[in-house]
């Protein structure tokens, strides 16, 4: 059978604009992932610039924010219904965050750094125990948390960086 030259390539060329297209759309979407991969979320340790972003990240609505002498608690309920209070020095760093809801809110976005080292001792702690609340107490963070089907609440926060006169029950 015989064809033009320009027909007979004709599904080569369409491929080809096939190829590069979904290569730019590949390239697109990893410039993407990486520009969204510097953004920062208040986590303990950060800074409170970060605070909205959290919020903004959880879908949450901005509730209170309150002030005390050492320290400003930033309150927003999340999407999910928990509500998520985040402790700030008058330094400008997150030194402590509580939950309280029908879900625990993501805790590696409000952990952080701390993540890891909340990961390890929590499984130590599950292996040792059966049932309760999850208590850590680690020279470098605190975390308690516990509840049942739709009633859960905790805190965590890291000792070294609260503020002088600040209470740990405070952090609640």
């Amino acid at each position: 059978m015989f064809l033009p030259i320009g027909i007979k390539n004709a599904g080569n060329m369409q491929r080809q604009r096939i190829c590069s297209r979904n290569t730019g759309l590949w390239l697109l979407a990893a410039w993407l992932l990486l520009a969204g991969a510097g953004r920062a979320w208040a986590e303990l340790g950060g800074d409170v610039t970060t605070v909205a972003a959290d919020r903004e990240q959880m879908q949450g609505a901005k509730r209170n924010v309150r002030r005390a002498e050492n320290y400003t608690a930033h309150e927003y309920e999340a999407q999910s219904g928990a509500v998520v209070r985040e402790y700030v020095s008058p330094a400008g760093q997150v030194f402590g965050v509580a939950w309280q809801g029908p879900r625990i809110p993501d805790l590696r976005q409000l952990f952080g750094a701390y993540y890891a080292p909340y990961e390890r001792a929590a499984s130590a702690a599950r292996n040792e125990r059966h049932r309760g609340p999850l208590l850590i107490q680690e020279p470098g963070l605190v975390v308690q948390s516990g509840g049942h089907m739709r009633a859960y609440s905790g805190f965590a926060y890291v000792p070294k960086l609260m503020p002088a006169g600040v209470r740990a029950e405070e952090i609640r």
